[in-house]
């Protein structure tokens, strides 16, 4: 029986902060939950808990069926875009010119699970990044047995190629056969299928390609067909419709509402909580609690709880000063009348054991983030784009944006809004004709997949200070305005993927952007966040230009700029959300 059952967990991170309190609750057989909270309250810590990647500090994790997990990051750090993008990449250094089936394609980064690494067998996603091929990121998501073959399979083929000697060939022999017994012939075929459906080429085509010339979108379609596909019984996934474009939205939401497999996901999307979730289970202020309807109800039932936990923290309160003065009471009595010293002492026995029962739980605490997105005065025309081409892309195309419009990029995934952004922030980005920027105007990125190789291993609280010249009680009073004073001393690649988010929002504020290029901005803010970075954006003095899947956030633009499947852009009255994947050799 597929089931997730947690019991009694609790984690406490280095600094010292408890992030997790003694949570319990259990997703039963072919169950579809959903896990909720504020950004940085542990969903993510949860979901590595019971992946295995981490070991609970105390309290257990018990899963049966087969594990599958889809990280929040799927694809690691997202390289430059080569010439060619619509083409497969070629073979990695010490791989075959032409793999044969079960080829390990020694790509230099086995796939192994590390031994010090998941203790569930997944492949430590550390080491699939943008340059890794799709193999590599497939195999990540494969049964443990099967990341055990290739990993072999890679050592026995680079062994080839230094020494061609008959050991070698035994061993490379016994590494296929192993292989072909692990399931990796039949794990091929089914990765054709998922390879097809979503990249619209086969597996053989694409397998050298390097997953950082795929959308984010296209990354997470590709695990989450591997995924659902796969004969994992039990899956966790950690925000799976981040960067899929609508169709793709509504294909997961098909498909979670159809899968008979078990699930637990993390997600911000009302709508596919509300389409897929069959219960709720909610992180905040270290406690967990469930949910047992569906998002539907959600909203009610939440509010009834922090009533609920209201009303008990106020008769407690109560009772506990009643006890206290009935203490102070037998204390004065007591002291002229010995007859009184064992009430006082009964009712100092009282006091202990209350207080050592503890209070009831305190009702979460609301959020308060506060973006001050000032911007500046630009020229009038902010964005020119002149027959500005994106080889391999789009077709030639020519807009202007002016000073303080809300422009969203609307399209596909794989259609080139990334790498269009990425363009007009400065990035090499192969194309042809003119894309400029106004004067005065000085553009500040949001990156989709938070890759920010600048401040990897940094903390908030040292950014800050370093890199905007702040005081210490400057730089904690601007990030307690983005719900981050908690994490001030963090590392930022182990910040939750909302807090990157917060806080890379927070660095183009300080650096007085007055372009705004926001690739998929909301997809890790919970709905407090999300709600403050439009209310920042309406109030901005500056131009925004969105990439954007999200619904919600697009109706407070005032263009939208849509990628079509047909390789042209144009403009749209309203927002399109229909637009089919772009059709172009692959």
């Amino acid at each position: 029986m597929a089931h997730v059952d947690v019991a009694h967990l609790s984690h406490v991170l280095p600094n010292g902060r408890v992030l997790l309190d003694d949570a319990s609750f259990r997703v039963g057989e072919g169950t579809t939950a959903a896990l909720v909270g504020p950004n940085g309250a542990g969903k993510t810590t949860l979901i590595r808990l019971i992946a295995g990647d981490i070991s609970p500090q105390s309290g257990t994790v018990a899963v049966s069926g087969g594990l599958g997990v889809m990280r929040q990051f799927v694809g690691g750090i997202r390289g430059a875009p080569p010439p060619g993008l619509g083409s497969p990449a070629p073979p990695g250094p010490g791989s075959p010119t032409s793999p044969g089936p079960g080829s390990p394609g020694a790509s230099g980064d086995p796939a192994a699970p590390d031994p010090a690494g998941p203790a569930s067998g997944q492949l430590d996603t550390g080491r699939v990044n943008g340059a890794s091929p799709v193999r590599d990121l497939l195999i990540s998501v494969a049964p443990p047995r099967v990341q055990a073959a290739a990993a072999r399979l890679d050592a026995a083929e680079l062994a080839m190629m230094e020494r061609d000697d008959e050991p070698t060939q035994m061993r490379y022999a016994a590494a296929l056969a192993e292989w072909g017994d692990a399931g990796g012939y039949d794990a091929e075929v089914m990765w054709d299928a998922c390879c097809m459906a979503a990249l619209g080429v086969s597996y053989e085509r694409c397998r050298w390609r390097e997953v950082g010339t795929l959308s984010g979108g296209e990354q997470k379609r590709l695990v989450l067909e591997a995924l659902l596909r796969g004969p994992a019984e039990v899956l966790l996934l950690d925000e799976p419709d981040n960067y899929l474009d609508v169709p793709g939205k509504r294909w997961l939401e098909q498909q979670l509402a159809s899968t008979p497999k078990t699930v637990l996901l993390v997600s911000h999307d009302r709508e596919l909580l509300a389409n897929c979730a069959e219960r709720i289970v909610t992180v905040e202020d270290g406690s967990v609690w469930v949910h047992g309807g569906g998002f539907a109800t959600y909203a009610q039932a939440r509010r009834d709880r922090i009533e609920r936990l209201d009303e008990l923290r106020r008769r407690w309160d109560e009772e506990h000063e009643k006890i206290k003065q009935l203490v102070r009471m037998y204390r004065q009595k007591a002291s002229y009348n010995d007859a009184m010293a064992s009430r006082l002492q009964a009712a100092e026995t009282r006091l202990r054991k209350f207080e050592e029962a503890g209070p009831p739980e305190l009702p979460p605490r609301d959020q308060n983030v506060r973006m001050r997105l000032r911007g500046g005065r630009t020229g009038k025309r902010a964005v020119i784009c002149e027959n500005l081409e994106l080889i391999g892309l789009m077709r030639p195309f020519s807009v202007e944006v002016w000073y303080g419009e809300r422009v969203a990029v609307l399209g596909s995934n794989g259609s080139g809004k990334s790498f269009f952004l990425r363009l007009l922030g400065g990035d090499e980005v192969p194309h042809e004709g003119k894309a400029r920027l106004g004067a005065r105007v000085v553009p500040g990125l949001f990156a989709q997949t938070h890759a920010r190789p600048d401040l990897v291993g940094r903390w908030p609280e040292e950014i800050l200070m370093t890199e905007h010249a702040m005081l210490r009680n400057e730089a904690m009073a601007a990030l307690a305005r983005y719900e981050l004073q908690y994490c001030a001393r963090q590392a930022f690649d182990s910040l939750s993927g909302g807090q990157q988010a917060r806080l890379q929002i927070l660095l183009l504020e300080l650096a007085g952007s007055t372009l705004l290029l926001l690739d998929e901005p909301t997809d890790n803010l919970d709905l407090a966040s999300a709600e403050a970075l439009q209310a920042g954006l309406e109030s901005f003095q500056g131009t925004v230009l969105a990439v954007t899947h999200d619904r919600w956030f697009a109706k407070s633009f005032d263009r939208f700029l849509v990628f079509g499947g047909d390789g042209n852009v144009y403009e749209a009255d309203s927002p399109v959300w229909d637009e089919t994947r772009v059709a172009r050799p692959r």
